[in-house]
């Protein structure tokens, strides 16, 4: 990367290098657009360097311990096995490295300009680029679009420290496997620390203040996850609300408050505060213009924009769903729509699949079957149980179901939820038959592949129409 260019005018500039912010510079180059892209610290943003792909490679070290310490299920017999953390750590910070390196392969192979800095608005049309505080360049373009990202949200007086309170950055490189950890929050990131660090050996606790476990599931599904999180050791508190952390040494004390005014104290080595996130608005000159931010995220249209004209916003910042792959999305029709591109239309985030990769693995697309009812549908439900499917009783993984919900009166596709093996790959089948409308008709004549665990999938369409045959 470079901190200086000849070039100061642009048709755009991408302030941020993340999964939205270079895909979207990437689409821009290719429709012909003069690029530049703005990055302060790592290209692929925090999902590649901390966040998607580093925890997920620690997920499949975790995976693979699983499977050895239950090789004599399968025939086998290893008769010694250790966990190195450092290794794991090391393997994950490996395979980060070697994406950020590809990232900034396809942006030369694509022609964007790659500029090292911090990016601050100037006013309309116009950008400094700050290294280490000092302006080192201005640019102009006719479009500007912030994929700037967000950050681990923090709560008064429990702040991460880096030692013994984590937030995810810190988690991810670990200098040891705590014995008995505490983690704030149950939602994607929360639950995948815990699986991770509870299959490696450690004592985990996880405290939710609101009533489940991965509260934005469907309710069939968080309970589920909830039966088997206890069945593999952890300690799942709901209701629950932590008033204070107190530190000592080689301990962490947390101080509960329970539904009912009732209090707990619970001690852990480490604990991990997943609490949710916030936009990175701060200091981008997000003054000098039209733009509206609330709740520490700016505010868009349904093509990104923002309220200065040749100003946008994608990802992290403009709200959620946080996922990466709705950040990417958002580039794409972001861009799309400042070169004119015939058929280009907004996202609907209701066709954005969600996905956890604890163990077992979480998905879902659509509306829970609650939140369907809540909007007037009459649904149909289908539900298969991964214990009628043949594959999964070979990989010695039967645990899980498929739950589909369906407007009884169109047979369109509402939502699908997930919880079983590899449900993170399967989960697309049914992302693509929302995009494309299919409704139960189409699903129910799409011809499966067997021994598949997709094969799950349609016998939950055809338990929706009272017509499962393998359960």
């Amino acid at each position: 990367m470079s901190a200086q260019t000849s070039d100061t005018a642009f048709d755009l500039v991408v302030v941020g290098g993340g999964p939205g912010g270079y895909v979207a510079a990437i689409r821009a180059a290719q429709l012909g657009l003069d690029v530049a892209l703005v990055e302060r610290e790592h290209l692929g943003g925090i999902c590649l360097n901390w966040g998607c792909i580093p925890t997920k490679a620690l997920l499949r070290s975790a995976e693979v311990y699983h499977l050895a310490k239950s090789a004599s299920e399968f025939g086998l017999k290893i008769k010694e096995i250790e966990v190195d953390i450092n290794a794991i750590i090391q393997r994950s910070r490996k395979i980060a490295k070697q994406l950020n390196s590809g990232v900034g392969h396809l942006l030369k192979k694509n022609k964007v300009e790659v500029l090292t800095g911090h990016g601050r608005l100037l006013g309309k049309g116009r950008l400094a680029i700050e290294v280490e505080g000092a302006a080192v360049m201005e640019l102009s373009a006719k479009h500007i679009i912030l994929a700037t990202g967000a950050r681990a949200r923090e709560l008064p007086g429990m702040e991460a420290d880096g030692k013994q309170i984590w937030n995810y950055r810190h988690a991810l490189v670990a200098d040891t496997v705590p014995e008995k950890l505490l983690v704030v929050g149950s939602g994607a990131i929360g639950i995948e620390f815990a699986s991770f660090f509870n299959t490696l050996g450690s004592d985990v606790t996880v405290v939710e203040v609101l009533d489940r476990v991965l509260p934005v599931e469907d309710e069939e599904i968080s309970a589920m996850a909830q039966k088997a999180f206890e069945k593999q050791g952890m300690r799942l508190l709901t209701g629950v609300q932590v008033k204070s952390l107190k530190k000592a040494a080689g301990a962490v004390t947390a101080s509960l408050e329970v539904q009912g005014g009732k209090s707990e104290a619970v001690t852990a080595d480490r604990v991990i505060m997943a609490v949710g996130i916030v936009g990175n608005v701060e200091d981008l000159g997000l003054e000098n213009t039209k733009a509206v931010v609330e709740r520490a995220h700016v505010l868009v249209d349904p093509w990104l924009a923002t309220g200065e004209p040749g100003l946008y916003a994608i990802g992290d910042l403009a709200g959620p769903p946080w996922l990466a792959h709705k950040a990417s999305h958002e580039g794409v029709i972001c861009v799309e729509k400042i070169a004119g591109v015939a058929g280009v239309h907004p996202l609907n985030v209701m066709n954005v699949p969600g996905c956890t990769y604890c163990q077992p693995q979480i998905a879902s697309v659509g509306l829970t079957e609650a939140a369907a009812r809540a909007a007037g549908h009459k649904v149909r439900v289908g539900r298969f149980p991964f214990i009628g499917n043949g594959k999964a009783i070979a990989l010695g993984d039967p645990e899980g179901m498929i739950k589909t919900v369906f407007d009884e009166t169109n047979g369109e596709l509402l939502g699908a939820h997930m919880i079983g093996p590899e449900v993170t790959e399967l989960i697309q089948g049914y992302a693509v038959a929302r995009s494309t409308e299919s409704t139960e008709a189409e699903l129910l004549h799409t011809v499966f592949p067997h021994p598949t665990l997709s094969e799950a999938m349609h016998e939950s369409v055809l338990d929706a129409m009272g017509r499962a045959i393998h359960f």
